[in-house]
């Protein structure tokens, strides 16, 4: 039995959620709240800890990305999952980036929705094809933008290591997966990543995958 914690404000679509889960052998509801902090205190104070945390990212108190920052610092082995509106890319590389198991968007069907469930329950990772066609999209306008303009590695001042992290972060995997896939720290890591940002004069992890694919760093 998967346990889910539903995070959700408006109560329709929450209640539409919990009858289809609830409709399932494998999955148990263990609570709802409508916002970040009233799914922290569920865990906190009703000690339960679920196996994943479906939330919207738009929520007031606390959103869907706070809420994932924390969860994977003080709960590292609950699975989250955006189940949202918002297609843009940016949440999706900074949600990958912090953890994320899944992002699906509300327009999905009830057969996908439970699909992708099922499939970080059993330890993958998921994207709504909207979202996935999404990302082909902006690599493949990447791609002929670099064509017409090209740079190289050198121009940047980027070492082989430092592509080796920034090829893994564009993947969507954290600084202790990286870690871990490399055999070095996770402080390590997390100094490569300060460097790339601060080699390209981007502000964040977003605009860095953005920036080398555009740039041609990547392919």
């Amino acid at each position: 039995m998967v346990k889910i914690l539903l995070v959700e404000d408006h109560m329709v679509v929450r209640n539409g959620i919990k009858l289809l889960l609830e409709s399932q052998e494998e999955f148990e509801v263990i609570g709802e709240a409508s916002d970040g902090e009233e799914a922290l205190m569920i865990i906190v104070e009703k000690k339960l800890l679920p196996d994943i945390i479906l939330t919207d990212i738009s929520m007031g108190n606390m959103d869907g990305i706070a809420l994932l920052k924390v969860v994977e610092k003080e709960y590292p082995t609950v699975k989250v999952i955006f189940l949202s509106m918002l297609n843009q890319i940016h949440y999706v590389v900074e949600g990958f980036e912090h953890g994320l198991c899944g992002y699906l968007l509300k327009t999905v069907d009830y057969n996908e929705l439970l699909f992708g469930l099922k499939h970080v329950a059993n330890g993958g990772k998921y994207m709504s094809e909207e979202i996935s066609m999404a990302l082909l999209n902006q690599v493949n306008s990447a791609e002929n933008y670099a064509d017409e303009k090209k740079y190289a590695v050198t121009d940047f001042d980027l070492s082989e290591r430092e592509l080796e992290v920034l090829g893994l972060i564009a993947d969507g995997f954290t600084n202790s997966e990286i870690a871990d896939k490399i055999f070095l720290s996770k402080r390590t890591i997390e100094g490569h990543r300060q460097n790339l940002i601060e080699k390209t004069k981007v502000k964040n992890t977003a605009e860095l995958v953005k920036f080398a694919f555009q740039h041609g760093l990547l392919k």
